[in-house]
């Protein structure tokens, strides 16, 4: 019998939680609804961390939060301040501690593995927003001197005295805001499967760094439970991360920062190891849902997460303004940042103004990325260590620095690159490969780079530089093989039986068809189906003053003698390491039969991503 809770601000927590008589918070709905249930949400602010405690047993039957029709729904993990006073430069307001129960995160300090200290300076998770505006942290009062829009904490005893430095702008006049709670809408408990959360707006969490070897709390997430469905939100204002589909806190918590004992890497197995001791497969963990959300301004992931977010969907996303304010660095910082996001597809996905668009670290196997946008980003995308296989599909990379390549295995099909693309080995960190479309371990490796395939691509690289750099990162040479066969052969031909580091000397194979180099860069020059022009493409993506994206280029004649063939699991083959075919999660056939807006692709399809696309200029619209 699922049962209809509602909320409104006009309601009281000891109301019935009927639509006549509705309660006042979510959280009281939050501790009641069961398997089948629907708390419907009305108008108005909701100053409260959502801590949901069940969860359903089955994807038919989701516990579901949604924003009623119609009406703007906000949870916030902030509380107002006012009585602001002006003191010389600058303003000054406090508030009693008790505010913040046990949780104050003006005294709690950014931290964890990988936050990179020298260009991390001593700042907390908590921010003051004027007007909706973050502002600034000053590392002293002294400093607040030195930068517009910043604000400064001090916490004592039992208040928190606040000093903002606003130019002439007065605090009293606006809406000033303090974070208070680390979550909009995140369970203490974990294992709470099968919720839906739709239509809210959620901003101001003080959510500390999440690396893949700490606690991964987001403003918004499952906490290590499956089948989660968050869509249709507008989510933004977090200090490091917004959505977490990550890592719980009893598999490791910043073991390299408290003890460096080890590399950072040796406790990142150590805590996959834990995740697999602690039930994580595809039966308990991921499989989750996020789609048609507004995601933006945070300093390190809109969507974060290590083993929680495998075998999941991530699409139709606006991502932005993540990590760009560069108040503090660490190597995990990404619009999507997720390890181990085994047999995970994002698409349709449009990702801008980040510092990096996506990043796909560790066991991306099975991992598809298709139709996206990405433009504007300081770098697109990063692939880093995982052996394949992984499909790329039918993305435009408008960004100066495309992609980031520290993988092998993969296969890019149907792309269009606007900028440069860097290729480098790791020779130093081994990383696991999976059982088919599994979680369980076959065995580790390092990679050795290579073993990528590229079909019915389009460079028109604007910084030839960086093209350069991609050409002789690949490390390639005249008479490398066509083939894996040829390369095994050769391989064994070189070195002999007896020694078994072999494939460590001698570089692996890159299998390329049918590309479109523009703006005179060089093709692989064992590639004798693609084509190289010198006209100039003036390729760039542009945003006009309405939000409309556009793209702009211009193909030579040599365009249209292009000759591509359909790609499909048959044709890609397999990756040298995994020996796993590049198929669909089910284990059906993949074919790379539709364009990036779901167009059909002909006999001979279109090189690049836009099926029909001609020789000339073009300006063509890619998202409003």
């Amino acid at each position: 019998m699922a049962r209809e809770y509602h909320v409104a601000k006009s309601g009281n927590d000891q109301n019935l939680g009927t639509y006549e008589s509705p309660f006042l918070t979510i959280s009281k709905a939050a501790k009641i609804a069961e398997e089948g249930d629907t708390v419907i949400v009305h108008e108005g602010v909701y100053r409260e961390c959502v801590s949901p405690e069940f969860g359903s047993r089955s994807a038919f039957l989701p516990i579901t939060y949604v924003a009623a029709e119609g009406e703007k729904v906000v949870i916030k993990g902030s509380e107002e301040v006012g009585e602001w006073k002006k003191d010389g430069d600058f303003w000054y307001a406090s508030v009693k501690n008790t505010l913040f129960g046990g949780f104050n995160p003006y005294a709690e300090e950014l931290d964890g593995d990988w936050l990179v200290r020298p260009l991390s300076p001593s700042l907390h998770t908590g921010m003051v927003y004027y007007d909706g505006e973050a502002l600034r942290e000053s590392l002293t009062k002294e400093m607040l001197h030195e930068t517009e829009m910043s604000f400064f904490a001090e916490v004592k005893e039992e208040e928190t005295v606040f000093s903002v430095n606003l130019g002439d702008r007065d605090p009293n006049t606006v809406l000033m805001e303090v974070n208070v709670r680390r979550s909009c809408f995140y369970p203490e408990k974990t294992g709470l499967n099968y919720i839906t959360v739709r239509g809210f707006e959620m901003a101001h969490a003080a959510t500390n760094w999440a690396p893949p070897t700490a606690d991964q709390v987001g403003l918004i997430g499952p906490h290590w439970a499956k089948g989660w469905i968050i869509e249709d939100n507008i989510l933004h204002d977090a200090r490091c991360c917004i959505v977490s589909v990550g890592k719980e806190i009893s598999t490791g918590h910043n073991q390299y920062c408290h003890h460096h004992k080890k590399a950072g890497g040796h406790y990142q197995f150590e805590a996959m190891f834990a995740g697999l001791r602690k039930g994580w497969s595809k039966d308990t963990i991921g499989s989750h849902i996020i789609r048609n959300n507004k995601i933006y301004n945070c300093g390190q992931c809109g969507i974060v997460g290590h083993m929680g977010g495998a075998f999941s969907e991530i699409y139709n996303n606006e991502i932005h303004h993540v990590g760009d304010r560069e108040e503090f660095f660490g190597y995990e910082i990404g619009g999507i940042k997720l390890h181990a996001p085994i047999d995970t597809l994002i698409h349709h996905n449009h990702i801008h103004d980040c510092f990096m668009g996506m990043w796909l670290d560790w066991q991306a196997q099975g991992t598809r990325v298709h139709a996206n946008i990405f433009h504007h980003n300081t770098t697109d995308a990063k692939i880093e260590v995982t052996h394949g296989p992984h499909l790329v599909d039918n993305n435009i990379f408008g960004s100066e620095q495309n992609i980031q390549n520290a993988a092998q295995g993969g296969a890019y099909v149907h792309n269009l690159f606007l900028g440069g693309m860097f290729k480098y080995e790791v020779l130093d960190r081994p990383t696991p490969y999976q059982l088919p479309h599994s979680t369980e371990v076959n065995g580790c490796t390092l990679v050795y780079g290579g073993d990528d395939r590229f079909y019915n691509n389009i460079f028109l690289n604007t910084q030839k530089a960086f093209n350069r750099k991609f050409i002789v990162g690949l490390g390639l040479y005249n008479g490398s093989p066509d083939t894996l066969e040829e390369y095994v052969e050769k391989v064994w031909e070189r070195f002999g039986k007896c020694d078994v580091e072999s494939f460590a000397k001698e570089k692996q194979p890159l299998y390329t068809a049918h590309n479109y180099y523009g703006d005179g860069v060089p093709p692989y020059d064992r590639d004798h189906t693609s084509v190289k022009s010198a006209t100039a493409s003036d390729a760039k993506i542009t945003v006009e003053k309405d939000g409309a994206v556009y793209l702009e280029m211009t193909l030579d004649a040599e365009f249209a003698t292009l000759q591509p063939e359909v790609v499909d699991t048959e044709r890609l083959g397999i990756p040298r390491i995994s020996e796993l075919p590049y198929d669909a999660p089910d284990g059906s056939r993949i074919v790379v039969d539709l364009d990036m807006f779901g167009h059909a692709r002909g006999e001979h399809p279109t090189t690049g991503p836009i099926e029909g696309l001609c020789a000339g200029k073009s300006k063509i619209l890619l998202t409003k």
